[in-house]
């Protein structure tokens, strides 16, 4: 129960973030970029933690849990990255629409990649 609570408080912590950024990071074009910001940053961030590079946090389960499962997990968000795909498309924005799919698709791959990079060369130390 106590692992689902700091989950929960973690997730809610997420998801606070996230709405944060939302309100700072705006985009004339209506390109959804905090929605691509938080993603690309989450997930080179989660990427770095499961390779152990936080060695602390790593050695704790439960808190390895509220950080990637709850923080992490609110913090990013497939379905907003969809939603804001489908109603770029409904408004026209077709190229858009392309744009920020492939840039999440690519960017995320990548932030991955250097996360997993960095956490290994954090853990070889």
């Amino acid at each position: 129960m106590r692992k689902v609570i700091w989950i929960g408080v973690a997730g809610m912590a997420g998801a606070i973030v996230r709405v944060g950024i939302g309100q700072l990071v705006h985009s004339e074009s209506g390109f959804p970029i905090a929605t691509l910001l938080v993603n690309i940053v989450g997930t080179f961030l989660l990427c770095f933690i499961v390779t152990g590079a936080c060695r602390k946090l790593y050695a704790n389960k439960q808190l390895q849990d509220a950080v990637t499962t709850g923080f992490l997990g609110s913090f990013t968000t497939f379905s907003a990255l969809s939603m804001e795909s489908v109603l770029l498309m409904e408004n026209g924005q077709f190229m858009l629409a392309a744009l920020y799919m492939l840039s999440s698709v690519i960017g995320g791959l990548a932030a991955g990649a250097f996360g997993f990079y960095l956490g290994r060369k954090q853990v070889q130390r």
